[in-house]
Formats: C-alpha cells, structure tokens, sequence
C-alpha cells in the first residue's frame, strides 16, 4: 500500500529530478529537514515506486547523433501478434529510445537517434524495412528542441 505525498515527499521527488547526486545531506538541508528522515522518506518513495530509478542523462550531439527522428509506425493489421512482434523487435534497439503506442492515424511514435541521414535511411531500410509487420512509416526530423525534460509533475 503506498502512502499519499505529503509536501516534503513532494519536496523530496522535486530535488532529485532536478540533481539525483544530491547526497542525503544535501537533501536534507534543501528541504528543511535532517538527513535521517530524509534517507527514510527518500528510501519509502524507492520501494513504493515513486522513484523507478536513478540515471545519467547523456548529451545525444556529443554521444554522436547528430539527428533526432520522430516516425510514426502504423502496422499492416491490428492484430495481437503484429503488435507483439513490433514491440519485441523494437524494445532491443538502442537507436529508438522512446516508444509510444498511439491514437489516430498511426499506431506507434519512435524518438530516434541517428549520426546522420544516411544512417537513419540505413536504419530504416536494414532495420525496420525487414519487419514484415509494419505497414508505413512517416519520419518527422527535428530541427531544434524547444524543451527537453526529464521531469515529471508532481501533485
């Protein structure tokens, strides 16, 4: 059974979204707070699922992508097996990074990572060209990020 947020856990998930290094200590004294209950709170918030995991956010232009790739997916046919078999394939590739099934006119959004044009058409061509259970595909290339965060709202 998980405990409703109080201020301080909200406090608490805050914190950790902006900077997760923050020591306990450091913690503590940002909300108000010794560093024993803070380690509990922080600890409960862990085991409840709050806080699914601690990662480093790497810069995707220095790590050597130079292009972001939003495509739409849409499968031949609606049906259990194709959906499977597309989020078997696409959940062991590093260049998608986000998955989303989806509303509408298209059945599933990728956020892609790609060096270049020419490794995305590869991608696109070697990789999801060879799943027999997509029936198209729309690439939307992204010229600038407006916001990119991590950060959920916390209530």
């Amino acid at each position: 059974m998980t405990e409703a947020l109080d201020r301080i856990d909200i406090q608490i998930l805050k914190e950790l979204q902006r900077d997760a290094k923050l020591t306990t200590k450091e913690l503590a004294a940002k909300v108000n707070l010794s560093p024993s209950p803070v380690f509990e709170r922080q600890k409960r918030l862990e085991r409840e699922g709050y806080i699914r995991k601690y990662v480093a956010v790497v810069d995707p232009i220095k790590a050597g992508n130079g292009i972001m790739v939003l495509c739409n997916v849409r499968l031949k046919h609606h049906s259990k097996e194709f959906s499977r078999q597309f989020t078997s394939v696409i959940s062991g590739i590093d260049q998608v990074v986000e998955c989303f099934n989806t509303s509408g006119d298209y059945d599933y959004m990728l956020k892609i990572y790609a060096r270049s044009m020419q490794d995305y058409q590869e991608f696109v061509l070697g990789t999801l060209g060879d799943l027999d259970c997509i029936g198209s595909l729309h690439s939307i290339f992204v010229i600038g990020e407006v916001k990119n965060t991590l950060s959920v709202p916390v209530r």
